[in-house]
């Protein structure tokens, strides 16, 4: 994942958006709904905004596209009560 997108992420978690960092599995369910919340905020604010295309721009992906893998693992590590990591 591309370095500004995943600090965004990790922000959105409620981290400190610091590399390396964790979450603690106690934290975990807190910091998905953190996530989920701010994914469905921005969500909200793009859709309301004009869109504007030029047919030579490229396709974006939307955070909440990206967030995919993210949400799935910490899905993952919540229903195994471990812990999250990451870093460079």
């Amino acid at each position: 994942m591309f370095d500004d997108i995943a600090r965004r992420l990790i922000k959105a978690l409620g981290s400190s958006g610091e590399v390396p960092g964790a979450i603690m599995a106690a934290d975990i369910p807190a910091a998905l709904t953190r996530l989920k919340q701010t994914l469905a905020t921005e969500a909200a604010t793009h859709a309301a905004e004009p869109r504007q295309h030029d047919e030579s721009d490229e396709p974006t992906v939307s955070l909440s596209h990206r967030a995919v893998p993210l949400i799935a693992m910490l899905e993952a590590a919540q229903a195994g009560d471990s812990y999250v990591m990451w870093e460079r």
